[in-house]
Order: structure tokens, then sequence, then C-alpha cells
């Protein structure tokens, strides 16, 4: 599957779109195809023999996931055996490059590790280190579930830097990612990306550039829904910007939500509805006691509470999964 292939169906307009109103369904509409037991067994055996070690990091429910989707170039079939091969492998071919390491990369940052740790390798610290910086700004994290399950990611861009080390940012972005996959219901194969668009620091293109990147290659078929709230016009500026560069399916996924319909739009996504609004968006959920801005552990070199946010995900799905 060629680069070329992968943005065959971008979308050629810079206008924003306009996609159809959250109703909480699984797949929001979207059509989908049947996919035969024997079919995604030769999936699956085709990504053992490729990636031997790896392969299993992709639930069989995500693999059926993109199988069973419309082909860009003709909407009204299944996406060819193939291509959706070609997809997983670079998925995996992808993370080999991208994702393996970045947990055990936090643990080079404690305390008593560091000494030995930039002794060892002095790069590979230096990574770790600016990995850390970087969540240390709690602008992303994870925190509860949308209606079906899924996890949230919570994008927080009054926090974001306004020079920032875009491969360390891209990174962060990407163990984020792995942990609210890792904990997702059974079943459950995409997440919502809910970003609070107040005061958002100016837009770098590469960063843009390398997160798409990131989403079409690493992460296919994981985004269900990005929605912006508060609109305000850089973030038009900045939607006019990426659009023509996404895949149609990736764009029709973005719902930007101006603030007098905020509360009303939000609580239909929200597990608890308008329970789960935060106070930054005007809701009564305290988000700035859990993931303070100086972080929940200002002596240590990762402020952000990182296993804190994993083990609350974790506490979340099996909650929702009890009902």
């Amino acid at each position: 599957m060629s680069e070329t292939d992968e943005f065959k169906d971008a979308v050629e307009t810079s206008a924003i779109p306009t996609p159809e109103p959250y109703n909480g369904s699984d797949d929001e509409g979207e059509t989908t195809f049947e996919v035969k037991e024997e079919e995604l067994k030769v999936i699956i055996a085709t990504l053992a023999s490729d990636f031997p070690e790896d392969y299993d990091s992709l639930s069989k429910a995500y693999i059926l996931s993109v199988a069973s989707k419309p082909y860009s170039q003709d909407p009204t079939v299944r996406r060819p055996l193939n291509y959706s091969i070609e997809k997983l492998n670079a998925v995996l071919e992808w993370r080999n490059g991208n994702a393996v390491g970045l947990r055990e990369m936090l643990e080079l940052v404690r305390e008593d590790n560091c000494v030995a740790a930039e002794k060892d390798d002095p790069e590979r610290f230096e990574r770790a280190t600016a990995l850390t910086n970087n969540l240390n700004y709690g602008s992303m994290y994870w925190h509860g579930l949308d209606k079906i399950g899924r996890p949230i990611l919570w994008i927080r861009c009054g926090r974001m830097p306004w020079y920032p080390d875009v491969d360390a940012q891209v990174k962060s972005l990407t163990l984020l990612a792995d942990t609210g996959i890792s904990a997702m219901p059974e079943g459950v194969t995409d997440f919502v990306v809910l970003s609070d668009s107040n005061s958002p620091p100016p837009p770098n293109p590469q960063f843009m550039i390398n997160v798409l990147q990131a989403l079409v290659k690493g992460y296919p078929d994981r985004l269900n829904l990005l929605v912006s709230v508060p609109v305000a016009s850089i973030i038009q500026f900045i939607m006019k910007l990426l659009i023509p560069l996404m895949p149609g399916r990736l764009a029709s996924k973005i719902l930007l939500i101006g603030e007098e319909e905020s509360k009303e739009k939000l609580s239909s996504i929200l597990l608890r509805g308008e329970e789960d609004i935060p106070t930054f968006l005007g809701g009564s959920c305290d988000h700035d006691a859990i993931y303070p801005v100086a972080g929940t552990f200002p002596e240590r070199n990762l402020k952000f509470d990182f296993a804190g946010m994993e083990k609350r995900l974790i506490e979340a799905v099996a909650a929702f999964v009890k009902k």
C-alpha cells in the first residue's frame, strides 16, 4: 500500500467538515462489511508470520474492525483483504520504529536510576528526559469514558508549550495512545479525543503533520471522534490547514463545538453526562485537582501522575464493564 493510496481519499476542500451530531452509537452510522472467520484467520496468520513477536499486540476485535471498513477507492465495497493486511503490517512496522520502548524510557528518569542511565547511554537518557518534560506539562491525559465505553483522551491546549519539542510531543502522544488502547474494554477498538481549545499556542506545522502520520500509519481506525471546544478563529485556521491533508474518513471524525452548545454536546458524549464536564469547560468535574499544573509530584523528575492516570482509567473501564 503506497503513501499515495493512504491519502487518495483526502478531502480536496479547505472547508471545515460538519459531521452528523454524535449519537453515542458504536460506529456512528458508518457502513461496515462482513469479514468471514476464514479471512480473519488468514490476516492473523500473515501478521504472525511477518511479525511473530508483535502481532498479538493487535486485538482480534481491532483487526476485524480494520478489515470490515469500506474501501477508500470504492466505499460501496469492503477493503480488499490484501489492503487490510498491508495496512496492519504498516501499523506493526510503525510501532517497531516509534512506539516500542517508550514506557521503559520513563524508568530511566527515576531518581535512583538517573546517574547510571545517563552514564550508560547519554543520548537515550536525553530522549527520556525530553519525553518526561513533555508529559510534565499535563497537556494530554486519559480521563473517563464515553457512553459506549471508549476511553477519552483530553488535550489541554492552554497547557501546550509555545515552542514544542516536536519529537518528544509526538512520543508522548504515542505513549498515551498505547496506554489508552491497552485499557479498552473487550470489543472496544477506538477512542475519543476531547480538546479544550482555549488559548492554544501557535500552530506548529511539523507537529501537526507528524500527528497525522501517526494516526494514519500507527493508529488507523483508532480515532472515533475528535471534539474541539470552544471553537475559536485560530482553531478554524488550523483545521483549514489540516483538512486537505487528511484521509476523508479521518476528516469526517472531527466535531467543532461552539461555546453556547458545549454543555449539551458534551453531555451526549461523556459517560455520566453533565456530571463529567470539566470545570475548564463550564462543568463541575475538577480535572485540575487530579492533574495540577505543577504536577502531582513536583519533587520528582516525572511530575505528571502517569501511573495514577493509568490506574484510574483501568478502574473506570472495570466499573463500566460491571454494569
